[in-house]
């Protein structure tokens, strides 16, 4: 009628067809990849469940408890992206375990503290990996905390230095709210410049985070240790140096601190009211 020339109904029929099954193949594709991201959430879960399982038996509960908290997460993510129903029963009943014991750690970490019997030690094998500041630390840190103290005679040379910037990075990111650090260390009399102009351009940069750094040097400090205002004291015995130094600068492990060989060092964690009690 207006000139132009419909395709006969057989051809209809097979584009018809084919655009069908590119349809249904891409829908097959959207199913599978859909079920493989599932399965990778599944398998994370499980993977840092497994590991929550091992800090409690070793009675690391505030490493334990923050494991538990994320496998928890990932599972709940699991269980909203399932559409089988007995799966969502199997999720359900699992979450409901693992939250269960996740209060129940909260409730032991409490009843410690105000009894004040905390005490928790982590030994840090020769070459292990695994340790950086955020593994360590984190565990510890909540919103409360506002206010850090470091006490560490070994923030002189320039890779130390290196060490407490990246311990304030950790700071900065969260969860908690600091907005003053305190750092007494010693002198280097040897590179005492260098030292102390670095340690100034962190104090201006923290600023930028409206963080106050406050510097103090002493030539009898020894001890080390690293408080928070919520009550937590970490001692660690080769205080933020107990990493090792990689072959180069552009070796694994130079940036992420998580990779880093470390040297076996101990780290002591109390609360406030243990060391009051003791």
């Amino acid at each position: 009628k207006n000139g132009t020339l419909s395709p006969p109904p057989s051809e209809r029929r097979q584009s018809h067809t084919h655009g069908e099954r590119q349809n249904c193949g891409a829908a097959q594709d959207s199913a599978a990849m859909s079920q493989n991201v599932l399965a990778g959430m599944e398998n994370s879960a499980v993977t840092v469940l497994k590991r929550a399982i091992e800090l409690d038996n070793e009675s690391r509960l505030p490493d334990a408890l923050v494991c538990y908290q994320e496998g928890i997460h990932l599972l709940m993510e699991v269980l909203k992206a399932t559409k089988d129903e007995a799966k969502k029963v199997h999720y359900r009943k699992k979450i409901e375990n693992y939250m269960d014991r996740a209060e129940k750690i909260k409730e032991q970490l409490n009843d410690l503290k105000e009894k004040g019997k905390y005490h928790e030690q982590i030994k840090i094998p020769d070459d292990a990996t695994g340790f950086c500041y955020e593994k360590l630390f984190k565990p510890y840190l909540d919103s409360f905390v506002t206010e850090v103290w470091v006490e560490d005679p070994y923030i002189r040379h320039v890779h130390q230095v290196y060490n407490f910037l990246k311990f304030c990075e950790m700071l900065i990111k969260g969860p908690c709210s600091v907005k003053t650090i305190h750092l007494l260390t010693s002198l280097d009399n040897a590179g005492k410049a260098k030292q102390t102009s670095s340690l100034e351009e962190i104090k201006q940069s923290l600023q930028s985070y409206n963080i106050t750094l406050e510097l103090l040097y002493s030539s009898s400090i020894h001890d080390r240790e690293i408080r928070f205002n919520n009550g937590w004291i970490i001692k660690i015995g080769r205080g933020l140096d107990y990493f090792k130094k990689t072959q180069g600068r552009f070796s694994i492990g130079y940036c992420d601190f998580d990779l880093r060989h470390c040297h076996e060092t101990t780290v002591d964690i109390f609360h406030i009211k243990h060391t009051k009690n003791t």
